[in-house]
């Protein structure tokens, strides 16, 4: 079973770990990752293996500074604006991958391009340390909802780890923003912890939504975040039997009915709404509740990114799939 250290105490041991090609849980300013040596094939097939991962999904590469990405992937005028302006923070940039880089092939899954995060706290601590980006996916089985606190890691990963580093709880609660310069133009591959608003403003222009083509980016896939329990969305009553993410002062009908409630923001603050999302998924998922009914959510700011989670959660899900 996996040991949790606080993360004042736990820096040496989780070198040392990493330095041997194994695999780390630590917390970022988002939510755990899994980290592993992203030039190591070794430690990145233990990451896929450890989360039951399809190795067509391509990791985030965390850097400690400008310098380290600069070395692995090409940054265009408008991706190093926007690294200048939320690094470090919840922003991952996909860059064109340097030819010769020693980031490993399975942590791009056979693309020419590299997605690339600058952490905060423990993360950028330990890489600087390292010396080497990480690959650092979110600490739990794939397609399961992401860890917010080094509890949830340790329950659902505990016996397939061997550390948990312990930084509280995730102050963001949700997974980086994902953009990609193309022709100019930037793209969203995924909402995150970094309005669109946001990025819109610091980069002068619109946002393009969607992919072109298949999986671009980590987190793109369409059934993703998901709890044991089917997800209804934009619920306006709830069924006797299901459990109810709230949000708001306003109740769904028949709420007082439901097996759980747990409200995302009392007061209809996005930001509070998306560091509750997983934590609420996870204890509403372990209230015996077959489905959870999800209360209509704004899609302006965060919102954005709290739907598109909701929405990969609700998605139908493949049969064969690995939820370990």
């Amino acid at each position: 079973m996996a040991e949790i250290r606080n993360a004042a105490e736990a820096m040496d041991e989780a070198l040392a770990l990493l330095r041997a090609g194994e695999i780390v849980a630590i917390p970022t300013e988002t939510v755990y990752g899994l980290a592993g040596d992203a030039t190591n094939g070794a430690a990145v097939a233990k990451i896929f293996e450890a989360k039951g991962r399809p190795r067509f999904n391509p990791l985030i590469a965390h850097v400690s500074m400008v310098a380290m990405a600069e070395e692995i992937a090409e940054l265009d005028p408008l991706s190093r604006k926007l690294a200048e302006k939320f690094w470090p923070g919840p922003l991952t940039l996909v860059l064109p991958l340097k030819p010769g880089g020693a980031i490993h092939p399975l942590v791009t899954a056979g693309l020419d391009t590299i997605a690339l995060r600058m952490p905060r706290g423990f993360g950028a601590k330990l890489i600087e340390r390292f010396g080497r980006p990480l690959a650092a996916p979110s600490a739990n089985s794939s397609g399961r909802i992401s860890p917010t606190t080094a509890a949830a890691v340790a329950d659902d990963l505990g016996d397939r780890i061997r550390l948990v580093v312990d930084g509280g709880a995730t102050p963001v609660g949700l997974e980086s923003t994902i953009v990609k310069v193309e022709d100019g133009k930037l793209r969203l591959l995924r909402p995150g912890g970094i309005a669109a608003e946001e990025l819109e403003a610091a980069a002068g222009a619109k946002l393009v939504r969607g992919t072109k083509s298949g999986v671009e980016a980590p987190g793109m896939l369409a059934s993703h975040y998901a709890p044991g329990a089917l997800v209804r969305l934009n619920a306006q009553d709830v069924v006797a039997s299901e459990a109810l993410l709230a949000f708001g002062p306003q109740r769904a009908r028949n709420a007082e009915g439901a097996v759980a409630v747990l409200n995302l923001s009392e007061a209809g603050d996005l930001r509070e709404a998306a560091s509750n999302l997983f934590s609420h998924l996870q204890a509403l998922d372990s209230s015996g509740a077959k489905t959870i009914a999800v209360e209509p959510i704004p899609y302006e700011g965060l919102g954005e990114a709290i739907n598109d989670r909701l929405a990969r959660a609700a998605a139908p899900r493949d049969s064969g799939a690995s939820y370990k």
